[in-house]
């Protein structure tokens, strides 16, 4: 059972978005060095039950126990049937893990919105699949007050995880007021823009605490120029209609599962970790 002395305010569910074609995970690697389960379950695209002691997913889900969530939605796809059944498999110790279906692959927002029976109106912790958080970063995440997001160090990112720096420099750039509140994110930032923001701004790596008007927000918006629904426009709707977003500072590492190549880094990094499903 998770812990009882989680104040019964404090965030207690978690929607994690597994609904990814993992087509950069399912692309031949030959210099990858994987045992022949883990070449199985990336040519799958199902990264996250990768085995790098134990699935990836474990370690996702322990996390989230660790910092008081209870409840656990993976949102899947209709063809997912190996993720309905690790989540009736590890369903019922200090995590209750069940699954929403996202049709489509539309779009982050589109698979959020899958979600929305599941959270009850309740403020939820979104988060990747395919990425693990830190127990320092999520545990401020849930601490916080209202809407949020991690906003994640750049130099820290390049330094403390497995994320190569040209890749981090394309992640959403945040900008926040003197308040720490969220008044705007730009996805995929040109140069241009990367100089605009400086080089202490902070970036977003899907580590959201939405707000029930999420769901909402998440019908209301079009699809954008890469013809998808994308949470970050949701999220900027909220911000133009007033909804404060706490920008939670972390200078972490966050350990990336996209493709073959990062398997063995996960691995090891994970080494040691304790998980409690």
């Amino acid at each position: 059972m998770a812990d009882q002395t989680v104040n019964s305010s404090a965030v207690r569910r978690a929607v994690i978005l597994a609904r990814g074609l993992g087509t950069r995970m399912r692309r031949a690697d030959d210099t990858a060095q994987l045992d022949e389960d883990q070449a199985a379950v990336a040519a799958s695209g199902v990264k996250a039950l990768i085995d790098v002691g134990r699935p990836f997913l474990d370690y996702v889900i322990s996390v989230l126990a660790d910092v008081g969530v209870d409840e656990v939605c993976l949102v899947i796809g209709p063809e997912h049937e190996v993720l309905r059944e690790y989540a009736a498999r590890v369903s019922g110790g200090r995590v209750t893990v069940t699954t929403a279906v996202q049709a489509e692959p539309l779009g982050t927002a589109d698979a959020v919105a899958a979600a929305r029976d599941f959270a009850g109106g309740q403020r939820v912790i979104v988060i990747n699949s395919d990425n693990y958080y830190p127990r320092e970063a999520l545990a401020a995440l849930a601490a916080a007050p209202g809407s949020a997001l991690v906003g994640f160090d750049r130099t820290a990112l390049v330094e403390r995880s497995n994320i190569p720096a040209d890749r981090i420099r394309a992640f959403a750039l945040v900008a926040t007021d003197s308040t720490g509140h969220l008044t705007d994110i730009v996805e995929k930032p040109d140069e241009a823009t990367l100089a605009a923001y400086g080089e202490e701004a902070p970036v977003s790596m899907n580590a959201w605490l939405l707000p029930p008007a999420i769901f909402d927000a998440c019908a209301r918006i079009q699809p954008s120029v890469r013809g998808e629904l994308e949470i970050i426009d949701a999220v900027r709707l909220l911000v133009a209609e007033q909804e404060p977003f706490t920008v939670v500072p972390a200078a972490v590492g966050v350990l990336d599962m996209s493709s073959r190549g990062d398997v063995a880094a996960v691995q090891e990094a994970l080494a040691g970790i304790e998980v409690r499903l």
